[in-house]
């Protein structure tokens, strides 16, 4: 508890806004379009951070990070090829979430280097408690979940705020472009999860995309391990 202060709330209210706004429209695209798709528009969210981070947080776009995004991006075209449906709200709201996710990974790397993990672990889900609660009594009205979905909700919080753990430690670490790319390698988990749980076949596309994203994440931390610390 000693380690949960007041300090920067505007920072720590930017960074779980932008989450909670960014988690959102991801569950609104992920009941309107194909997981392929949302995935794809997710996965943009390292590629916006290697662009956005000289710019927000002062860190350097090198040759190896830009080739890692460029790398990133191709392989995720190649596996879930986005584009295909038209223009609508969920398709939008999939792009939205990338950015807004994004945003708090380079929010929480401007906190972990003055608030500890705890603290912003603590903040996060204070805040955005209060802010689940606003949208969804707004109608007057806030259902209960279901027997049945109560396990299924304390998996999905607890492997959340195990991420967040792991991210923001990450974060505090290391820069946010070396951090993020590693982002990209949920693609090739979720593809193998897919044949394994649900019988879903890997095609020559997603070993091609996954071969992509892994050589642009080794290319960069090898990068990464020979440059200077203060670089």
């Amino acid at each position: 508890w000693h380690e949960v202060t007041p300090r920067r709330p505007g920072l720590h209210l930017a960074r779980n806004i932008a989450h909670f706004s960014a988690q959102n429209l991801w569950f609104y695209a992920l009941a309107a379009l194909p997981l392929a798709q949302v995935f794809a528009f997710e996965f943009t969210a390292p590629l916006w951070v290697l662009v956005l981070s000289p710019l927000l947080l002062g860190e350097r776009l090198t040759r190896p990070r830009a080739i890692a995004a460029i790398l990133g991006f191709l392989g995720i075209v190649m596996v879930a090829r986005p584009g295909a449906a038209p223009l609508s709200p969920a398709l939008l709201a999939a792009a939205g979430c990338a950015v807004g996710f994004a945003f708090t990974y380079m929010l929480t790397r401007r906190l972990t280097a003055e608030a500890p993990v705890a603290c912003i672990l603590w903040w996060m889900t204070a805040s955005q408690t209060v802010l689940g609660f606003a949208c969804a009594g707004i109608d007057g009205a806030i259902a209960a979940p279901s027997q049945a979905a109560l396990p299924w909700i304390g998996v999905i919080a607890a492997a959340g705020l195990g991420a967040h753990f792991c991210v923001a430690n990450a974060l505090r670490l290391a820069p946010a472009t070396l951090v993020m790319p590693f982002d990209f390698l949920r693609l090739p988990v979720i593809a193998v999860v897919g044949l394994v749980l649900y019988g879903e076949p890997i095609g020559p596309l997603m070993l091609i995309g996954a071969t992509l994203i892994l050589s642009g994440n080794y290319l960069n931390i090898r990068a990464e391990a020979r440059r200077p610390t203060n670089a």
